[in-house]
């Protein structure tokens, strides 16, 4: 490691990446363990509405301020008949829940969470499933969602009491497909044909949306990133996006390994975009097809306890991941690396919302509270808009033995025009001190410091519980400050920091 402890930094106006893309503060909500049942959902609740959704999620979700969630799956969706899910509840059948080996009892389905969507200020993610259905399901399924009325499905959705068109625009074309875990689970070349035909009929119906087809799983996938390319051989006409899924962890205990995954994120996405520039070019193709990063987050804590649960029960506890504080730092740095491919990730999901490796946490009839990754989600969401900027960065490195050289500082910089507003996100690695920081904003001269939000805490397995939801939580106690066109701090070691700008 360098023995020059401190950081340089240069932001300047033209080293601009991209426009973000709001839906990259995306979430996702399953028919998983607690998610819907327990999570959204529990009509005896305390703060229950009038549908039975529970106000202390929504407030919770609203102060994320997530613009859209991805429905209804996941592994779910590709055993699933959308048709279970609509209509009077005392009609809906009860299933076996193949994926997860739960009993579906269908309380909540399409119309319903359209509703809780609207409840949340968000946007629906629709999916399709192409596992165990296919092109006339999905048919069907968007011209029940979205066709006015004057047809089969159009009009059903009004007698089950949904006069308008709900108008999901951005649609997923199955999940997962290369997995052999995913029920109908397919080669490249039967998902590629089955995708572009399904795509070609949906928008034969509603030329407006915009569709996301099924990428590979996962780097560590033998398919990937082959698969891409062969898929979007087939369906680059109708395609607009292409799914990438990636959840980290620390099962050995190594956090200096555990701080750089971000780079493994990174790379996945420079990868995914050559695959998927290759067939732009093959095809001499005028259309960019951009990334939908519909899954991602930490994910190991519960896999043990998940293989305890007995099957066949309604809604248990499964993949309640309890986050610490080291948890967060690695959830800032993917946020961060994110932001740095705004030009070609346009869609985001933290993998889930709620209950199931989720920032949000509840007790069933008791209270919500935030987990630790909460926050730098929270302030992501809501200080990150506009542009993405790229930050130059010299500072010292660690040595990684997966990824080598390891900054100490990630970070990366926003800039809402129209606000006035610029925020620069970082994230120091430094296991050791704090890490004096010094960045020239010689070209922003009239932009004054508004807060300097820092995530820390001493224990970095410290988590928040129902007893004690405030052991890990920001404060606004920051050094940022400018001098003569030098924006100066000391980022504490191993924190999350948010330094918000404003025009003066």
């Amino acid at each position: 490691m360098s023995n020059e402890m401190k950081a340089s930094l240069i932001l300047d106006k033209d080293f601009r990446i991209g426009d973000i893309d709001p839906r990259i503060y995306g979430s996702f909500i399953e028919h998983l363990g607690r998610a819907v049942y327990g999570g959204i959902y529990e009509k005896d609740h305390p703060t229950a509405d009038d549908m039975g959704f529970r106000r202390d999620v929504l407030d919770l979700v609203k102060e994320l301020n997530v613009p859209m969630v991805r429905y209804p799956g996941g592994n779910f969706l590709s055993g699933y008949d959308w048709e279970d899910g609509v209509g009077p509840l005392e009609d809906r059948p009860r299933r076996l829940e193949l994926a997860w080996k739960t009993i579906e009892p269908n309380w909540i389905g399409t119309n319903e969470f359209a509703e809780w969507a609207k409840r949340a200020n968000s946007e629906v993610m629709m999916a399709v499933n192409l596992g165990t259905r296919g092109i006339e399901a999905a048919r069907n399924l968007l011209e029940y969602c979205n066709h006015p009325s004057g047809s089969k499905y159009s009009d059903l959705r009004i007698k089950h009491g949904y006069k308008e068109p709900h108008n999901f625009k951005l649609w997923c074309l199955g999940n997962e497909m290369d997995g052999h875990w995913q029920i109908g689970h397919k080669t490249a070349e039967e998902y590629g044909r089955l995708a572009c035909e399904t795509a070609r009929v949906m928008k034969m119906i509603d030329p407006t949306i915009e569709l996301v087809a099924s990428g590979s799983s996962g780097t560590w996938m033998k398919t990937w990133p082959e698969w891409e390319t062969i898929v979007l051989d087939h369906i680059y006409p109708n395609a607009d996006y292409i799914s990438m899924h990636t959840y980290v962890g620390n099962p050995g205990n190594n956090l200096s390994e555990y701080l750089a995954e971000s780079l493994g994120i990174d790379e996945y996405i420079r990868g995914t975009i050559s695959a998927v520039d290759y067939v732009q070019a093959k095809k001499r193709g005028k259309k960019q097809v951009n990334l939908s990063f519909d899954e991602w987050n930490v994910w190991f804590h519960s896999n043990e306890a998940d293989t305890k649960i007995e099957p066949w029960g309604i809604a248990p506890p499964q993949l309640e991941d309890h986050y610490n504080f080291e948890d967060a730092l690695v959830i800032g740095t993917l946020i961060i690396t994110l932001l740095k491919h705004a030009d070609r990730v346009k869609v985001a999901c933290l993998a889930q919302l709620v209950n199931v490796i989720a920032p949000i946490m509840t007790k069933t009839g008791g209270p919500a509270w935030k987990q630790t990754i909460f926050y730098p989600f929270l302030h992501a969401s809501n200080f990150g808009r506009g542009a993405a900027m790229n930050v130059q960065v010299k500072c010292p490195t660690y040595k990684s033995e997966k990824f080598g050289d390891v900054s100490l500082i990630e970070t990366v910089a926003t800039m809402d025009e129209e606000k006035g507003a610029l925020t620069l996100f970082a994230v120091n690695r430094s296991q050791d001190s704090g890490l004096p920081m010094e960045a020239d904003f010689r070209q922003f001269p009239d932009y004054k410091v508004v807060e300097h939000i820092v995530l820390e805490n001493a224990d970095i397995k410290a988590i928040n519980t129902i007893e004690n939801p405030n052991t890990v939580a920001p404060h606004t106690n920051g050094s940022a400050k400018i001098t003569d066109g030098k924006l100066t701090a000391v980022l504490p070691k191993l924190s999350w920091n948010v330094i918000r700008l404003s025009a003066r």
